[in-house]
Parts: structure tokens; sequence; C-alpha cells
């Protein structure tokens, strides 16, 4: 045992240099030439855990990311004595790879189009554009990966490489985008085109193969049954790319399965025990009422009864609201004049004619938008209604697009 723990251990430090030389500029085939046998036989999760442990050390994520291709290059004959994950259809991983097939075929249409483009067909660039847009429905499969997969793994400790391919992927995102409307040009440049698609092809396959070779090893590793189980509940919401998701699998029983021992990162998900449990998440007190008033908008919550029992206090306030209204019928809120309209709105509500009445005025020079939203219980029963009320002024003004904090000092897009 103290021989393996002391060649891991090695093996560790031997990754670690590999990355450090590689972005010190040596090439991949030097590295592989001096460090071959030191890396063989390292699995993808020595490897995530390599560039982990570079990234804890002070490595930025973004340096990790702008060379994780050139990580992928040195190790490849390692990775590829893994076995791919042996999955079921239906389970998460299985899926995943299968829209990973979708991709591949769906790059070869799009490269024998651009071929058929090249050579004079005067209905490839349509047909080219239908594959590009078929193309950005992979932001399913990046969506899952990065809003369900990842949380789980980084309560594991595994956040440094699943950081790395989220940037990645954001950059996929950005060259699809870009090729997409640079077909939509009047007269768009082939040659131009011919190099998007090479580069943004040659990242989406790199990420291919860093999904199977690293992250979905990884993944089975870490993740237990009943893990994946609530992986793939909450998958159907986010949707898939051009897959249809059998249920041959189904997670076995886990009552029985011992849970491994929390990492530090999972323990730092603890929560207090005041908590209020919600249909997504469970928060205090405190919590709610903080999100509730700190929102840009005043929101009055009515009953079934058609009774007010909650408005927001917000730092923004739009209309005059006091605690002597809590208790009050909503009827009585409103100006005789207006009475009979909010009455339709709540019989509409109730008897599920509507569950969405909206207004919008002009006060004191700004653009006022209203609305009602009925509220329903899953059996379908009546449950009351919420007014929400927003100052879109500044909203309605904006203009292009402004990319996050993109306007701090220092930033950069």
């Amino acid at each position: 045992m103290s021989e393996y723990i002391d060649n891991a251990s090695k093996r560790k430090q031997a990754l670690k240099e590999v990355i450090q030389r590689l972005h010190a500029g040596e090439t991949v085939e030097d590295l592989k030439e001096k460090f071959g046998g030191a890396i063989s036989g390292a699995t993808a999760a020595e490897i995530a855990e390599a560039e982990r442990a570079l990234i804890s050390e002070g490595v930025s994520v973004a340096e990790i990311q702008r060379l994780c291709n050139l990580h992928v290059a040195v190790f490849r004959d390692t990775l590829e004595e893994e076995p791919a994950p042996e999955s079921l259809p239906g389970h998460p991983v299985f899926t995943f790879r299968m829209e990973n097939e979708v991709t591949m075929r769906l790059l070869e249409a799009m490269g024998d189009t651009l071929q058929d483009w090249q050579d004079g067909d005067p209905e490839a660039l349509k047909t080219l554009n239908q594959l590009t847009e078929n193309l950005t429905a992979i932001e399913k499969h990046y969506s899952r990966k990065e809003n369900i997969l990842f949380p789980y793994l980084e309560k594991k400790g595994f956040e440094g490489p699943a950081t790395v391919m989220w940037g990645v992927d954001n950059e996929i995102r950005a060259q699809i985008k870009q090729f997409k409307e640079h077909l939509a040009d009047p007269e768009p440049e082939i040659s131009a085109a011919a190099d998007q698609f090479k580069k943004m092809s040659q990242d989406i396959i790199e990420m291919i193969y860093k999904e199977e070779k690293i992250l979905f090893p990884a993944a089975l590793q870490r993740l237990t049954e009943q893990e994946w189980a609530e992986i793939r509940a909450q998958e159907d919401e986010i949707g898939y790319f051009d897959v249809k998701v059998s249920e041959a699998w189904q997670p076995q029983d886990v009552a029985d399965e011992t849970e491994p021992a929390a990492s530090p990162a999972a323990e730092a998900y603890a929560l207090p025990d005041d908590l209020i449990p919600l249909a997504t998440g469970a928060l205090t007190r405190d919590q709610i009422n903080l999100m509730l008033t700190h929102l840009p908008v005043d929101v009055t919550f009515v009953d079934e009864h058609d009774r007010v029992r909650y408005f927001s206090q917000g730092r923004e306030r739009i209309f005059d609201r006091s605690p002597a209204i809590i208790g009050r019928e909503v009827t009585k809120c409103h100006p005789p004049q207006s009475v009979h309209r909010v009455t339709i709105i709540l019989d509409d509500f109730r008897a599920g004619k509507r569950d969405l009445a909206e207004f919008w005025i002009q006060m004191g020079g700004q653009f006022i938008h209203i609305r009602y939203f009925a509220l329903h219980d899953a059996q379908g029963a009546y449950k009351g209604c919420i007014e929400v009320s927003q100052n879109v002024t500044h909203i309605r003004a904006l203009e292009g697009e402004r990319r996050l904090l993109d306007d701090a000092p220092g930033y950069d897009q």
C-alpha cells in the first residue's frame, strides 16, 4: 500500500510539472518524451486533480482554460486507455454521450454542406444556415452540464476542472453565434466562413473528448446512485439536444447505500436548522424577507378570499402601502372608479378564464408596468394572486447589449 501511495504521489507531482512546463512553452512532443513513463497510467481523475491543485496554488482558471486543449493532447495516450463509461439508456451520462454522437453527425453534415457551398451549390448556403440553427440547440447539453451536473461535482471538491470547462463552453457559444451571424450576412464570405467553421468544430470536438475522457469518468467515480437519480429528475426542465431519453435506466434502491464522507467543499453547504422548506431549496425567514424587499419591484399578495396578506417594502416604492391594509379586502384598496375592473380580474382568475392581467401607465415621468398573476395549487385550486408593479423607464431605454460587469474598472470582455 505504501508503495502505491508513493507512486501515486510521484505521478501527481509529475502531472503538475507537465502542465506547468506546457504553460511555460514546452512542446507536447517534448513533454511526452520526457515524462512518458512518469505519467503512464494516469487517470482522468488524476489529471483533473492536478489542474485543480495548480488552481489552488495560484494559477488562474483563465490560464488553465487557455491551454486545456494542449493538456488533453499531452495526456491523450493515457486517456485513451481508460474504458468509456458504461451506462444504460436513460442514465444522465448515457444521454450526454448520445448528444455528443448527435453533435458529431451534425458537424459532419455541416462540413459536407460547407464544401458544397464552396463548390458552387446554390442551395448549400440555405442548408448550412438550417444546420447551424440546429447546432444552437447544443446549448441544452451545455446548460444541463453546467447547471445540474457541475453543482453536484462541486460538492465533491471537483471545482477547478468544471470551471475551466464552463469557460470553454462559453467560447464555443460565442463561436456558434459568430458563425451564424456571418452566414446571415447578405453576401457571406466563403473562406471566412470556412475558417470560422474549422475552429468552431475543432473546439466542439475537443470538448466532447474532454467530457468523454475526463468529466464523465470523474462524475461516475464521485457521484452516488441517489445523486444520479436527482440529476435525472432535473434534466427534463432544461431539455435535450435532439435525443429522446429512454426510461430503461432506473436507479437502484439506495436505501442501504453508504454515503462517502463529506468533503470540505460539501460541508460548506451545511445549512442552519431554522429553514422553511420550499419547492426548490430552503430559506430562513430573514432570507425570504431580504430577498423580497430587495427585488426591484413592488409585490402584493392577495389570498383566495380577496384579502391583502402581504406587500413588500422595497427601496423603490411605486404605490403607497401601509401595514393598515393587511387583512383588508383588496377591492377596498382601489378607488371606486376601478373596483369593477378589479372584481372582473379576480372573478376571471378564480374561474380559470385567465392567469395574467397587465397594464402600463405614465406616472410622474416614469413608465410603470403593472401585472396581476393568478395562483393555483397543484390540484388547480385558486389560492389568490400577486400584483407586481415595476418602473421600467430605464429598461425601455436600453439598447444593444452589456456584458456582465463590463463597466467595472479592469474588466476584460
